[in-house]
């Protein structure tokens, strides 16, 4: 008893000893750093980043920003990284998704997000309720969308509409009488660049919605609504009329090749996002006087958005830092601060109008008045898994427009994924 004695007697003072002497006094402090993970490498998106990080940095200037940002692939590339990280038990502190399915269906039915409704106690008023509905799952918010982006708009090439006696097109008929006046002058009356085929099924959107309407569009996300329906193959037949208006080269080229051509003149129009917008700028042209835009024709009152967003991932490093992130990308003075950088509009309604340029006024208003309804071509509408086997499809369909087929195929992808 004795020796056991001595013993614990000896460890104990070799313990406190190893204190004296220089050991591990307290548990080490954690780290204090924040890893934003991204695909904003470049540009107006980068530049915004950056105006958030300086804000943050001001509110929290002993926390080091991590900027943990992976190029090309239109976002692919991250998705990939992403996805390897998340699995393997090792995520970001947040990272940007495209608001909606492309979140939820992914990582938040997954079990790998918390909600975060705190982050927007006080601000919800702030939020369109069709935003709302698209950041949440079973009654909790999951996401803060900085940006909102609009994909329902036709960019038109003012010099070529006024040479030919053209105003814009309000009803998918007019729009077609439009396309054929062009086409009967010798102007390819519709860019479009979809070697990228998210670009046609971007295009498609805007016409389900302009034949549909805003209820059974939704409809056909959420499985009210069948694909090979009789309404349904009046869209995919409204579709293949305006392809017959197409650049014959369309496969070759990128949207942003595609927006050349009405910058240039060689088109009158494209169906395309308001990202164009910042393309044309880009180039020199001047909103209003070298270009103009309008609501794709027949979805007036109608606002398609898609959204960048930052979420909460479980286990996340430095989750109160991460918190912290999250109440910056909700602020009105985050969101101020990063979009009239990378060209879209804030997605609270509070924004301060004199930070924006002519045509994201434009947007701004209809923002706050309009029906809210997600894109399915940028992860809002639909699971990554189902936006796959969609543009499967649409490479098949843009090729032998047969409706009957593709309103069949349409279909049988949606079982597996409308809800």
């Amino acid at each position: 008893m004795k020796k056991i004695l001595l013993v614990c007697v000896a460890l104990v003072v070799l313990l406190v000893g190893g204190l004296w002497a220089g050991g591990s006094k307290e548990p080490a402090k954690a780290e204090n750093k924040l890893e934003i993970f991204s695909w904003w490498t470049a540009g107006g998106e980068a530049d915004g980043l950056q105006a958030m990080f300086k804000i943050y940095k001001q509110k929290y200037p002993n926390v080091e920003i991590i900027n943990a940002t992976v190029a090309g692939g239109a976002g692919q590339n991250a998705k990939a990284v992403l996805a390897t990280r998340m699995q393997g038990g090792n995520p970001p502190d947040s990272f940007q998704v495209h608001a909606g399915r492309e979140l939820t269906d992914t990582w938040v039915v997954a079990g790998k997000m918390e909600p975060i409704d705190m982050v927007f106690e006080g601000i919800k008023d702030k939020y369109p309720k069709g935003v709302l509905e698209i950041i949440s799952y079973q009654g909790h918010i999951y996401s803060v969308p900085v940006n909102i982006h609009r994909s329902n708009v036709v960019w038109y090439n003012k010099k070529v509409f006024e040479k030919n006696g053209i105003t814009p097109p309000k009803t998918l008929d007019e729009f077609v009488a439009v396309a054929e006046k062009l086409a009967s002058r010798g102007v390819t009356p519709i860019a479009l660049g979809d070697n990228g085929i998210w670009a046609s099924v971007h295009a498609l959107e805007s016409i389900l919605l302009a034949v549909l309407g805003p209820e059974k569009y939704r409809g056909l996300w959420n499985g009210s609504v069948k694909w090979d329906s009789a309404d349904a193959k009046k869209a995919l037949s409204a579709f293949t009329v305006l392809l017959k208006y197409v650049n014959t080269d369309h496969a070759a080229l990128s949207w942003d090749q595609a927006a050349q051509y009405v910058a240039d003149g060689t088109a009158a129009m494209t169906i395309m996002g308001d990202w164009a917008h910042g393309y044309f700028k880009s180039k020199g042209l001047k909103g209003g006087v070298d270009y103009g835009w309008f609501v794709t024709p027949g979805t007036n009152g109608s606002f398609i958005m898609l959204s960048d967003s930052f979420g909460l991932p479980k286990g996340a490093p430095h989750r109160e830092n991460a918190v912290n992130w999250l109440k910056v990308c909700a602020s009105i003075e985050g969101q101020d601060a990063f979009n009239p950088l990378k060209g879209s509009i804030p997605s609270r309604i509070d924004a301060n109008l004199s930070l924006y340029d002519e045509y994201l006024k434009s947007s701004m208003a209809d923002f706050k008045t309009n029906e809210i309804v997600p894109s399915v071509a940028h992860g809002a509408a639909a699971a990554e898994g189902w936006v796959t086997k969609i543009q499967d499809i649409m490479t098949i369909f843009v090729t032998d427009k047969n409706v009957d087929k593709a309103a069949a195929a349409f279909a049988e992808a949606a079982k597996a994924y409308a809800k």
